[in-house]
């Protein structure tokens, strides 16, 4: 049992998909799951979404003072604001303790990652503590700082028969593995959705291949495949992390294929490195999560790929769609609870490692803390 009473927060996500704002109430004591509530999905504009594919590809020569950059930021800022305020419309009986605030990821390296957002607006905006900033500690402690919903999964599975996993397929793609022995192992797999998105986009002007019908119209190129897979990245250990852009040069390596030969080869190269990421152990259950999970073509690899039952999100009455979003209202808690955010086995970090930051915007700090009943020390921004 937690000795912590339970929150309620609202967890916010903005993914590597570049799609919009997932927004998820949950409760809980930063250790159970007492209670999942409503959750929504506010998209980006195809401007805004522009914008910030420019910002992500610049990102590593950008400076933080740059007027794109902010702009983007606050706009991103005011479209998880509007996340915020929907979602209380939707549960008018559930006060919010605090919001778990992610940001948007612009670069992710290991010895650096950056999120953007303004948390100090999100609290005005919202009238409500706001805890960001979750990856820093991590990274600058030696981790990954990803991914980060492992100890969230574990939450989710703790019923659950072991060996067993969760797989995220978002931009990039991620698993938990709760071992048999109760060890929390964590890792990104390689390319989720984002280098498929790119290529749709590319050939048809369509954000994402809707139904996994460019795809599932082509064939599989096994030379480029196999060339593709010979990445070193996937022979690593976990944990590992990558960035969106970590493996973008495959769009390059498929130019000279069909728009549906490209797309099957990207759909076959993520359920491969998913399928060979080195483990301990086989999942006896996979349960999967995340926009991926919405294309058949990518479902139906998996099934052929992976040598035990592949699940939805949905089949344990999760929102396999608003997890993400969930998972930073839980760290949040957990943050405001002083307790890890990470674990060696799940970003490589020497020890287990606190993390986020507390954003009060006009609420006073003596405020901040007595709407969240603890005697906590932050550093209040």
């Amino acid at each position: 049992m937690s000795a912590f009473p339970p929150l309620t927060a609202i967890g916010l996500m903005s993914g590597t998909s570049l799609d919009g704002v997932d927004a998820a109430l949950i409760q809980t004591d930063g250790t159970r799951i007492i209670h999942h509530g409503p959750a929504l999905t506010v998209p980006y504009t195809p401007e805004l979404r522009t914008r910030l594919r420019h910002i992500l590809d610049a990102a590593p020569l950008l400076s933080p003072s740059d007027a794109a950059l902010l702009a983007a930021e606050r706009d991103l800022t005011e479209v998880h604001a509007i996340a915020v305020q929907k979602l209380r419309q939707m549960a008018p009986d559930m006060p919010v303790d605090l919001i778990g605030f992610h940001g948007q990821t612009i670069l992710h390296q290991h010895s650096r990652t950056w999120q953007i957002g303004d948390a100090i607006a999100l609290s005005f905006a919202t009238d409500t503590p706001v805890i960001h900033d979750f990856r820093t500690a991590d990274v600058q402690a030696g981790g990954e700082g990803a991914p980060l919903a492992p100890l969230y999964h574990a939450a989710l599975l703790h019923d659950q028969p072991r060996p067993v996993a969760i797989l995220n397929i978002g931009g990039v793609a991620n698993l938990t593995l709760l071992t048999s022995e109760g060890d929390i192992l964590a890792c990104d797999t390689g390319p989720g959705n984002a280098l498929l998105d790119d290529w749709t986009f590319r050939h048809t002007g369509i954000p994402y291949d809707k139904d996994g019908q460019l795809a599932r119209s082509g064939k599989v190129c096994e030379p480029i495949l196999q060339h593709l897979l010979a990445h070193p990245f996937f022979s690593k250990p976990a944990p590992k992390s990558l960035d969106r852009l970590s493996f973008h040069t495959a769009l390059q390596d498929i130019a000279t294929l069909s728009p549906a030969d490209g797309a099957a080869t990207l759909v076959a190269f993520t359920a491969e490195t998913i399928a060979h990421t080195p483990l301990p152990e086989q999942p006896q259950a996979w349960f999967v999560c995340g926009g991926g999970r919405h294309n058949p073509a990518i479902m139906e690899a998996l099934a052929q790929r992976l040598p035990h039952q592949v699940f939805l999100a949905e089949d344990l009455g999760w929102n396999g769609d608003a997890l993400e979003a969930e998972c930073f209202g839980f760290l949040a808690i957990r943050s405001l609870y002083g307790l890890p955010l990470s674990l060696p086995s799940t970003t490589g970090v020497p020890v287990p490692q606190k993390g986020g930051r507390l954003s009060c915007g006009n609420i006073t700090p003596w405020k901040a803390k007595a709407v969240l009943n603890r005697n906590l020390q932050y550093n209040i921004v």
